[in-house]
């Protein structure tokens, strides 16, 4: 989901060296898409991006389908465009076209009007996510998936004006609008817990949630311990400030503090006693701030996305440089 350490995996080539075997720069750049599924929660792993996209095709084939459809034309993009090798093959052009391919099927539906939209943006989402490095690369601070956040948002507020974009789909309305009730049941509990993880990808049974989990366990225990706390600490934050039951069970308050906390637990500073309490504030604090920004967007149907997540670690990264105690890695 942003800049990540070098993935082991991905090829380098030093500039005296000759260039590749045909073979292999196949082998990379399809490899390459995987990564860009797995670095949606900053991951560059092949095999947790290939879980996540099992994990996708098991919450539903369109999902999966239009996930690759996004993540395919963002790398492709990017390349075409002559972003950096290193970053494409490590899948930092991709994830941010896989989120626009997965929440425009949602909003849109699997239609084949939905195919041109998802192209569209995820091509928006790769000029976007040159557009904003070069803002926000002085101030150590990465893209995060703010590029993903503003083509989804423009294309869910722009879509009920075209008919045959829209095609009689209603906004997508919480779970609470048909079980209201703040009484949270144990079903409602771990079901929040994995549905916290899922909803990363607009996920919402937990299974799909449980598979994410282990995708990431894959790749680096330590931000498979991130999320599953991260989601636990937004479920109890959004209980304790008295949200709805159907919503905390569904993880629409955990997904936000789960990036949060993979964020700042080891990935983007130092992991430490206080950084690890540095985070847990973090993921706390995009909990919180979930229901203000989802009243604020519910002028334009409720797309809260990935926005708390963005601007609560953009505010925490920027930061660090007046805490002694907080580092970010040298």
């Amino acid at each position: 989901m942003a800049s990540s350490p070098p993935s082991a995996d991905a090829p380098r080539e030093s500039p005296g060296e000759r260039p590749a075997p045909a073979s292999e720069r196949a082998k990379d750049a399809l490899l390459t898409i995987p990564r860009g599924v797995a670095q949606v929660d900053f991951q560059p792993s092949v095999w947790t991006g290939l879980l996540f996209i099992v994990a996708l095709f098991v919450g539903g084939w369109q999902f999966g389908a239009f996930a690759l459809l996004g993540v395919v034309t963002a790398t492709v993009t990017a390349h075409l465009l002559g972003v950096d090798r290193d970053r494409i093959s490590m899948g930092l052009e991709g994830f941010n076209g896989t989120l626009i391919g997965v929440a425009l099927v949602l909003y849109l539906g699997a239609d084949w009007s939905t195919v041109p939209l998802v192209i569209g943006g995820a091509v928006a989402g790769s000029v976007l996510t040159a557009a904003m490095n070069a803002v926000l690369t002085p101030y150590d601070l990465p893209t995060f998936t703010a590029p993903f956040c503003v083509v989804a948002l423009v294309m869910a507020i722009g879509a009920p004006s075209y008919a045959r974009v829209w095609a009689g789909h209603t906004n997508t309305a919480p779970p609470s609008a048909t079980d209201p009730g703040t009484a949270m049941t144990w079903t409602d509990f771990w079901h929040g817990f994995f549905n916290g993880v899922g909803q990363v990808f607009f996920q919402d049974t937990w299974y799909v949630g449980l598979i994410f989990l282990v995708g990431l366990a894959v790749s680096s225990p330590l931000a498979a311990g991130a999320a599953a706390v991260s989601s636990l600490i937004g479920l109890l934050t959004g209980w304790w400030l008295g949200a709805q039951a159907a919503d905390l069970g569904a993880g629409l308050y955990g997904y936000n503090a789960v990036l949060t906390g993979i964020a700042l637990t080891g990935t983007f500073l130092v992991l430490s006693p206080a950084g690890a309490v540095y985070a847990v504030i973090g993921a706390a604090t995009a909990a919180g701030l979930t229901a203000g920004l989802t009243n604020l967007f519910n002028v334009v149907g409720g797309h809260t996305l990935t926005w708390p997540f963005v601007l609560v670690t953009w505010v925490f990264l920027a930061a660090v440089p007046i805490f002694s105690r907080i580092r970010r890695p040298a």
